[in-house]
């Protein structure tokens, strides 16, 4: 114990002599001991600072690291975008010359063959001479315009296209292209001076019901020999309805039931809620509509006399299962059979609910009714049939005074049956079943339904009369 005050003086001495005079051989030993715990305060002191570089080092490396990806993404992008551009510029013949050009240049090259050489030389400057023309702007000043945006399946769509040249400079020729549908119409117009005026008419054909896309109008430069072309879309394009054929169907009225909501008809009768006049009593007469007032005044008996009130709710359900038909002529049948029957319907003032598996057709005016005809398509398989469309019908359309079914061939007459039972209570029900192979209509009666087969068209006021007798 006595020993360790003893052994530290000596050292700390030294210490303060090392300070001073450059310590000895005790002093030596008691700096070099007291070096480690300097190291060890040294690094102790480091490591805290070097955890806090780390914590900001590692988002910095993130953000670098997004930005890289942002950088990589925005250049994929860019590069698709040109490759997608050189594509669209470059006709197939112009793929041919560029794919010569380049097999030339090999032979010619690796082999030294000056023909080769030389036809290389011309396809690479007919390369480079047909590019310039795809530079520069054509400026017109393009109206489209369509007389009809509405035509019948069978009729022509006619419209006008006129370009102004409301430049200051000349245009050269070019070519205006005009999409059509899946197609499309290629005008040339020749060079037009500043104010000049050009216009072309042309009719569009109409072969099958639907929408054609009309439009955009764009401009064509390219050259001469069909290498390159470029175009720039100039006007918006336009929606031209193909609506389904219909049929008139004059004098049509498949039945109506008295209703408190619905409309006063030309038809008096005994007994109605909408009061009309007074009139004589006539035997038969119902005594509880006497006007004991009148009669008094009269001295003979006076009985109230009502105007028919009908309920013009009209329901029309047009299934669009695919396996319900045998060919698209029988669908296109049924959607006509189905635009006739509603028109008549609007024709008469009547509330019109049209319905498909897809869900309601908006129909307020005939033409609206016609432009949801013109988009329909068939419906998903698991969307059920007739069946589940008359289920459907009853569920949103209770009130219905007649409802209308249309389907085609692959219906049978225990689908109808089970179809119309769904139906609400006391409603008028027909079901007009499209059949291509009908020669001539064919009239039957199902449950409380009347089911009318149709071939054609054509044959359909002729059928409805039948059942109206």
């Amino acid at each position: 114990m006595t020993t360790e005050p003893a052994t530290q003086t000596p050292s700390r001495r030294a210490r303060r002599g090392a300070g001073a005079s450059g310590a000895g051989a005790d002093g030596t030993a008691a700096a070099s001991a007291a070096t480690p715990a300097t190291a060890d305060a040294v690094e102790t002191d480091a490591e805290r600072p070097a955890e806090d570089a780390s914590s900001l080092v590692a988002p910095r490396a993130a953000t670098s690291a997004e930005r890289r990806r942002e950088r990589i993404e925005s250049a994929t992008r860019a590069a698709t975008r040109a490759t997608r551009t050189i594509a669209e510029i470059i006709r197939p013949l112009g793929w041919v010359f560029l794919a010569g050009a380049v097999f030339l240049w090999w032979l010619a090259l690796a082999f030294g063959w000056k023909e080769l050489l030389v036809a290389a030389a011309v396809l690479t400057a007919v390369l480079a001479v047909s590019v310039f023309f795809l530079f520069g702007r054509t400026s017109y000043d393009i109206e489209l315009d369509l007389t009809r945006t509405r035509v019948v399946v069978g009729e022509r769509a006619v419209g006008g296209l006129a370009l102004v040249n409301r430049t200051s400079r000349t245009i050269l020729p070019s070519e205006v292209v005009l999409p059509v549908g899946h197609g499309r119409g290629v005008f040339q117009v020749p060079r037009l001076v500043p104010g000049a005026e050009h216009e072309e008419v042309f009719a569009i054909p109409t072969t099958a019901r639907g929408v054609l896309e009309v439009g955009p109008v764009s401009v064509r430069r390219g050259d001469p020999i069909g290498l390159f072309e470029r175009t720039h879309d100039r006007r918006q394009a336009v929606d031209l309805y193909v609506h389904p054929r219909t049929t008139a169907l004059d004098g049509l009225s498949l039945g109506h039931l008295r209703d408190l909501e619905g409309l006063p008809a030309q038809h008096l009768a005994r007994d109605d809620v909408s009061f009309h006049a007074l009139r004589e009593y006539q035997p038969g007469d119902d005594l509880r509509h006497v006007h004991w007032k009148s009669t008094a005044r009269a001295g003979k008996v006076m009985v109230r006399q009502y105007e028919e009130t009908r309920r013009s709710h009209f329901v029309v359900g047009l299934s669009t299962l695919r396996h319900e038909y045998r060919s698209d002529e029988e669908f296109e049948l049924a959607i006509s059979v189905a635009g006739s029957v509603g028109l008549r319907a609007l024709r008469d003032s009547r509330i019109l609910d049209a319905r498909t598996q897809e869900g309601p057709l908006r129909s307020p005016t005939p033409r609206r009714f016609l432009d949801e005809l013109s988009q329909l398509g068939h419906s998903r398989p698991r969307q059920g049939g007739i069946v589940a469309l008359a289920g459907a019908l009853a569920v949103h359309a209770p009130q219905a005074a007649v409802v209308v079914l249309v389907t085609g061939s692959g219906s049978d007459a225990g689908d109808l049956r089970l179809a119309c039972s769904r139906l609400p209570e006391g409603v008028r029900a027909l079901a007009v079943v499209a059949d291509d192979r009908a020669d001539a209509p064919a009239l039957k009666r199902i449950a409380e339904a009347d089911v009318i087969t149709l071939g054609a068209l054509d044959q359909l006021p002729r059928a409805v009369r039948k059942v109206l007798s």
